[in-house]
């Protein structure tokens, strides 16, 4: 029998409060006192239950490992449909011609835009998922690997980067994740470090492995995810130069099934997985998850989500599985039964396929976990239809949306009529059945939240960290609101310690301030092979120091309100948030991406912009600045001063006060990629290198000191 899902509402159905002090502690002076939901207040959560939602009736074993939750999802699930995967059919080349700068001339060139024919979405059952599982692992065992041998992944999310994971896991065998954006050193530092004796990759990732394996000599086989097509000159030169094993990842499931070998089962306590933080300050650091962890991560999001998400409803999976938020959902997923569908970040909208759907519409997902720039990018895709609408239309859609969150905030009937009626044609763009979304990876802005809730479904927010496992915190569908993040999952309890340069004290008025601590079954114990930033970060009883500044809501939710490290005294001795005012400022259409940066010897801050070129064109245009190329406006003065206006407005609508106003801004004509080092893989800012790159255009923009 399957129990239906709740249809979440974007507003406060529970009432508060959502999290309770700890019975029993002893207060410590300079911290706030632990604090969990109510429904881990007696203990909190390290193990799924093994059974069905809203059922009584155990089934199988325990599911303690990572191993025995992919069991119990066959037993559990069997023939249902558990994930798919879609087919390349053809590759489109379009030459078109675009205006670019040469020699400080401007041109006409050719530019080759490529496009994807994809095939329908074609499906495999839990049961046919256990077994290809159990197939990987005999035959990573078949090619000489045993319990305890490390499989590094290197490759985008796909369904056999997920079987090579549990594949291993059958075996006892690790695995080591890479972002398949890295370069050959970020690979190179993990793979060495972790002494890996087999890698799956994409077969065009071939070459940066062929530099890498001089220095990682541990590698003896190379399995290529025959998902993506192959050029045999690269399989070669494998062969020839490094002397490596190279198969398919089909060939390495025949080798399983044609030599067939029992379970090496882990226990609880061994590792699952070494994940390396995306480095954004410096060297990436291993995080060693035992499947404890992990498992408890899907024991703690349970209780939060389960009653909205289950059989039947459909998952998207394209964010990469080397970031824990991904790793984590997916593995929940198949603990809650629903449908996976593999997707892309270039294919999944209709405007990058030719004569097929793209993934949203094709997959028709009913659950959707983005990070903030997916969010800001299908925002101003909506309002850029709805503007170029008449007039009416666009009252229409405005007036439509404000009544929407009225209706909502006070519990009035007719909110439906309007999701009928005006949201119809927005919904259907995003598939038609979507009825929740989830933001992590970064703090999303609020206008941002609420208009997402409002024409499409409701927004909750996840907070955590590779160190956790994921888990921090994760908004209860019934306890939406768009003023926190929400509550603890059901693994982990929280507290706020005082935090003395910042004036951030857990005494503070009306809400108690502090940097996020965080303990529970998901955390992990130590960093691999770094007692330094062990003992930095993790204290003896156990609590991951996170560096993030949070605050305590009336009603128990956590605000966060910025990283320890992004709090800039600037020259009036006012601190500034920087995450915290590029949340606000990336609502302007004008940007695609932004890092906002603050001088200690100047008053305001200023940001560093990629503009979204459709909209600088627009803005341009409306300013009386001539020229189509980016390179060209980008260094206009005039549109400058009309993009700074833009965001200035953004920031006072968003409630920025005068000192986070920001003074000047410069304007990327590229950009930022993880090629480039402008991001991290897991696409968090480089600042330092985006600062030492634009130095010259910061100079100019923040103008000669007063």
């Amino acid at each position: 029998m399957v129990i239906p899902t709740l249809t979440p509402v974007p507003k406060l159905v529970a009432k508060p409060p959502y999290t309770l002090d700890v019975p029993g502690q002893t207060p410590v002076e300079g911290e706030t006192p632990v604090r969990r939901i109510p429904l881990a207040i007696d203990g909190l959560h390290a193990i799924p239950p093994n059974r069905r939602w809203g059922e009584n009736e155990a089934i199988g074993e325990e599911i303690d490992t990572v191993y025995k939750l992919v069991k119990w999802a066959a037993l559990a699930h069997g023939e249902s449909q558990c994930m798919g995967s879609r087919k390349l059919v053809n590759t489109h080349v379009e030459t078109k011609k675009v205006k670019k700068m040469v020699d400080g001339e401007e041109r006409e060139v050719d530019k080759n835009w490529t496009y994807f024919e994809l095939g329908h979405y074609e499906f495999i059952t839990f049961k046919d998922y256990e077994q290809l599982t159990l197939d990987v692992g005999a035959g990573l065992r078949a090619i000489g690997l045993n319990k305890g041998d490390r499989v590094h992944i290197f490759a985008a999310t796909s369904q056999n980067w997920l079987a090579m994971s549990h594949g291993s896991a059958t075996q006892s065998m690790p695995i080591v994740t890479a972002y398949d954006t890295l370069g050959a050193e970020g690979l190179k530092y993990s793979m060495v470090a972790t002494n890996a004796k087999a890698i799956f990759l994409d077969p065009h990732l071939l070459p940066t492995l062929n530099g890498v394996l001089e220095h990682a000599k541990g590698i003896t086989h190379v399995i290529w995810n025959n998902q993506n097509k192959v050029k045999e000159a690269h399989i070669e030169a494998l062969r020839n130069e490094r002397g490596v094993t190279v198969l398919s990842f089909d060939e390495l499931v025949q080798l399983g099934k044609q030599n067939p070998v029992a379970p090496v089962a882990p226990a609880p306590e061994d590792l699952c997985c070494i994940m390396y933080t995306s480095g954004s300050t410096g060297t990436p650091k291993g995080v060693p998850l035992k499947h404890s962890n992990v498992v408890a991560a899907v024991a703690g999001v349970c209780p939060v989500v389960q009653p909205f998400v289950g059989p039947g409803d459909r998952l998207l999976t394209y964010l990469p599985l080397a970031h824990i938020l991904e790793f984590v959902f997916e593995n929940a997923s198949l603990y809650w039964g629903s449908t996976m569908g593999y997707g892309n970040p270039k294919t999944l909208s209709d405007t990058s396929v030719r004569n097929c759907l793209g993934d949203i519409r094709e997959f028709q997902p009913s659950v959707l976990v983005g990070v903030p720039a997916v969010w800001e990018t299908v925002k101003k895709g909506i309002l850029a239809k709805v503007n170029a609408g008449s007039p009416l239309l666009r009252n229409l859609f405005w007036g439509a949306l404000t009544l929407k969150e009225k209706l909502m905030g006070l519990g009035l009937p007719g909110s439906g009529l309007l999701d009928a009626i005006v949201f119809k044609k927005i919904k259907d763009a995003t598939g038609g059945r979507m009825k929740l979304c989830l933001n992590g990876g970064g703090p999303v802005a609020k206008d941002t939240q609420k208009f997402i809730s409002m024409a499409i479904c409701p927004m909750i927010i996840g907070y955590g960290l590779t160190e956790t496992t994921a888990m921090g915190t994760l908004q209860n569908p019934n306890e939406w609101t768009a003023e926190s993040i929400g509550a603890m999952p059901a693994s982990i309890e929280a507290k706020l310690v005082d935090f003395a340069d910042a004036g951030y004290f857990a005494t503070n008025k009306p809400n108690p301030q502090g940097e996020i601590w965080l303990r529970g079954p998901s955390v992990l114990s130590e960093y691999y092979e770094n007692p330094a930033e062990t003992a930095a970060a993790v204290t003896a009883d156990g609590w991951f120091k996170t560096g993030d500044i949070g605050e305590w809501d009336q009603n128990g939710h956590l605000k966060i309100i910025d990283r320890k490290k992004n709090l800039v005294k600037t020259l009036n001795g006012e601190y500034i948030a920087l995450e915290k005012l590029e949340s606000i400022y990336r609502s302007a259409a004008v940007v695609a991406n932004i890092c906002v940066y603050a001088d200690q010897d100047r008053s305001k801050p200023i940001a560093i912009i990629v503009p979204a070129e459709p909209a600088l064109k627009k803005l341009a245009s409306s300013s009386g600045v001539k020229g189509d190329n980016l390179e060209e406006l980008v260094h206009n003065k005039k549109l400058q001063a009309a993009v700074l206006k833009e965001l200035q407005n953004a920031g006072r609508a968003g409630g920025l006060s005068g000192i986070e106003i920001i003074e000047g801004v410069v304007m990327s004509d590229e950009e930022w990629t993880p090629q480039n080092g402008l991001v991290t893989a897991a696409q968090k800012l480089n600042r330092k290198g985006i600062l030492n790159k634009y130095k010259k255009e910061v100079d100019e923009a923040y103008g000669p000191k007063q």
